[in-house]
């Protein structure tokens, strides 16, 4: 690290946990954000701020008036402009030494498939089902962690899959593909503001410990948080033996 570094991240060096070494980790780090709404918008900028190296944002949405009341990347001058233009600007200016790359398209298997070898952690800041179903079969066969989280309403929850970790559950664990829940989103649910804003920066925290390595990151462990109530829990997740993913692929 030079001079300027040493500085802008000093407050990270004084932590035992982090230090140089895990300083010049992240500086040296690949981060993937799948979704520059309300998550992305939140876990984006403290990986930017906190110093990882280089950030691939994927969204194919536009701005719209509807995304500025907890979407916070974007203002009122972007409404129109595609959401990883509108993102890439807002990270700028946060740090000018992180390389952004946007791509205005969807996170299909055939792009992930191209980007994951060269990602270290993903963050699935996406609302939609199938697209988190295929995010996590991604990031398992090539080896990635994945964070991920979601909020709708006052509830939201996210979870660690370390696929570095033979331990490790994965999404489909949990919420098996062929479950089927009916599709809700923010349009026709509502989502309380702040909630995503937490959520998104529960992401970035639980990479910056996966890319660091110290403490304890949601892995086999689900966290559950209700903004109505102000309540915290937690559920103990582990490799589901019927999981189509992680499971039987590797009996056949």
């Amino acid at each position: 690290m030079n001079d300027e570094q040493l500085l802008r991240y000093s407050r990270h060096l004084l932590l035992e946990e982090i230090d140089i070494e895990g300083q010049e980790k992240l500086l040296a780090a690949h981060v993937l954000v799948i979704g520059a709404g309300g998550l992305g918008s939140a876990a984006a900028p403290y990986l930017v701020a906190a110093g990882i190296g280089r950030i691939s944002l994927i969204d194919p949405d536009t701005v719209e008036l509807s995304n500025l009341q907890r979407q916070v990347m974007h203002n009122q001058d972007q409404i129109g402009k595609l959401k990883v233009a509108s993102g890439k600007a807002f990270l700028s200016r946060l740090n000018s030494d992180t390389i952004i790359e946007t791509y205005a398209e969807k996170a299909t298997p055939s792009w992930l498939a191209r980007i994951l070898p060269e990602v270290d952690v993903v963050l699935d800041c996406t609302d939609q089902f199938a697209t988190r179903q295929q995010i996590n079969q991604a990031c398992f066969a090539h080896h990635v962690p994945l964070v991920s989280g979601s909020a709708l309403g006052f509830d939201a929850q996210v979870s660690v899959f370390d696929f570095q970790n033979p331990q490790s559950p994965c999404y489909a664990c949990i919420f098996p593909p062929d479950s089927n829940p009916s599709e809700t989103n923010c349009a026709t649910m509502g989502v309380f503001s702040p909630l995503v804003g937490i959520i998104g920066c529960l992401q970035a925290a639980q990479a910056l410990q996966l890319l660091i390595g110290f403490g304890q990151p949601l892995v086999g462990r689900l966290l559950l948080w209700n903004a109505l109530n102000t309540r915290i829990d937690e559920v103990q997740v582990s490799k589901n033996g019927a999981c189509p993913v992680c499971v039987l692929p590797n009996l056949i």
